[in-house]
């Protein structure tokens, strides 16, 4: 496979553009996210209060699966932005039967980059950028846990280091949205959102071209 390519500025373009336009959509679904995870957060934390670890543990499995619910459900919006389809709130919830796949990748990545971590970061690192888009297929593409941070390694070959700004780059902006305020962060993390989802679309589809 040859070098993937992208543009950050386009990407970004792209994500603010999206945002803009869809402001009141992005500001209702950010709120009700937040109030979905603090009224799970909050019920988690009074059936906890002096059990044992194990209880503990056991009654916050079902906060920790919506999390991940709606991360899935965050990426399938962003996704369906980048193919000129409008997001709904019922997104957030539509890609529940991938829970376990999304949760077994996510602790393959954990522990891949966790072990590159303690080889001396820079592995680390590496890795984190190499598989980051696993969530993003087993969403769009229904990819097994393996399969998909196979893939997520092959699209982002060659642009590892284009890769590492641009994480740098969205957290800036998602920093900015914290310094106005958090109010700014209506707008940040809607762009920031759909920008890395275009960046996925993007390598996804010179890979893809690559291969024919």
């Amino acid at each position: 496979m040859t070098s993937q390519k992208f543009s950050k500025s386009e990407a970004i373009r792209f994500g603010w553009n999206t945002m803009k336009n869809n402001l009141w959509f992005f500001i209702e679904l950010l709120v009700g996210v937040g109030v979905i995870s603090f009224t799970c957060n909050f019920i988690t934390k009074k059936l906890t209060v002096g059990s044992g670890l194990l209880l503990s543990f056991i009654l916050s499995i079902p906060y920790w699966l919506i999390s991940i619910i709606i991360e899935m459900g965050l990426i399938k919006i962003a996704l369906k932005f980048c193919d000129n389809e409008k997001g709904n709130f019922s997104d957030l919830f539509s890609c529940s039967y991938l829970v376990f796949k999304y949760l077994l990748s996510s602790l393959l990545y954990s522990l891949i980059v966790f072990g590159g971590l303690i080889l001396l970061i820079i592995p680390g690192i590496i890795w984190a950028i190499k598989f980051q888009f696993f969530g993003y297929f087993i969403v769009d593409k229904g990819a097994g846990p393996i399969e998909a941070l196979r893939k997520s390694s092959a699209i982002t070959r060659g642009v590892k280091l284009d890769l590492f700004f641009f994480g740098l780059l969205l957290t800036f902006i998602n920093l900015l949205g914290t310094i106005c305020l958090f109010v700014g962060l209506f707008a940040s993390i809607p762009t920031t959102m759909v920008a890395k989802a275009f960046v996925y679309r993007k390598l996804l589809k010179q890979a893809e071209i690559s291969h024919t």
